[in-house]
């Protein structure tokens, strides 16, 4: 009779999962290449190489929600001036100087100040998600910040950011003519991933060592158990239950202990 290595029969019985196995968690992510700046049109990724050698995918962000952001600081500071120039109304002619120096003040240094001192998020960059880099990923500077900003009036030209909204339809990573000046992106700020909680279980280890895939599949199935109805994770726990050497009525509590195993959970 032929006989099988217990790692043989976890593998094939991890076939039988092809609907989670393309769905879980991973523990690293595959690296694109290098040299590659953007996928396909529809995956909008852009990535650079940090001076340590690690890959680090961006998001630029596209026109429309570019022009959201924008208007939203727009508004702000039109509310702002507003406010002011009620106040300063009173002050007669010292309150029109005052209104022209705050004028331009508010008009050329608001987007940088935010930009430089707060790691590139306006307050409108910051409620649509946003923010500015350096074409590498780094944090915005003064000086880019200024070329970006200042430059706005080409942006502008002829009428209503024309050049700009050309501009930004017509490049792989929607720059306007300041981003390209300035060396600079407007990207998503990726928000930190949780894992989800794993069931309470003691924590073990497997029985023979698994491959990473295998160790994968395993904390999947863990995490995911939230998600599926209690006869789906039977199910699935009695497809792993030859292989791991328990029974049948034991493979989900004891799936569950490997995976926080695997993790170290306490």
């Amino acid at each position: 009779m032929m006989s099988f290595a217990p790692q043989t029969l976890l593998a094939s019985a991890l076939d039988f999962l092809p609907d989670q196995a393309d769905k879980l968690p991973m523990l690293e992510t595959t690296a694109t290449p290098r040299n590659a700046s953007l996928h396909p049109p529809l995956d909008t990724r852009y990535q650079v190489e940090t001076p340590e050698g690690i890959d680090l995918p961006l998001r630029p962000a596209g026109l429309l929600v570019r022009t959201l952001a924008f208007s939203l600081d727009l508004g702000i500071r039109g509310l702002v001036l507003g406010l002011l120039f009620i106040i300063l109304g009173f002050f007669d002619e010292v309150g029109v100087g005052l209104g022209s120096i705050l004028l331009f003040l508010i008009s050329w240094w608001y987007m940088v100040l935010f930009e430089v001192l707060n790691q590139g998020r306006s307050p409108g960059k910051q409620l649509m998600g946003l923010r500015v880099v350096q074409d590498d990923g780094t944090p915005i500077g003064w000086s880019a910040s200024l070329t970006r900003n200042l430059l706005r009036f080409a942006d502008m030209l002829p009428f209503g950011y024309f050049l700009g909204a050309i501009s930004c339809l017509q490049h792989p990573t929607f720059k306007r003519l300041g981003d390209l000046a300035a060396g600079t992106l407007v990207i998503y700020r990726e928000q930190p991933v949780k894992r989800p909680e794993l069931p309470p279980a003691v924590p073990r280890s497997a029985p023979f060592a698994l491959s990473l895939n295998e160790q994968r599949a395993i904390l999947g199935f863990a995490e995911r158990q939230g998600q599926l109805s209690a006869e789906r994770t039977r199910e699935l726990a009695g497809i792993l239950a030859q292989p791991l050497h328990v029974p049948s009525a034991q493979a989900t509590a004891e799936l569950n202990g490997i995976a926080r195993g695997f993790l170290g959970t306490p």
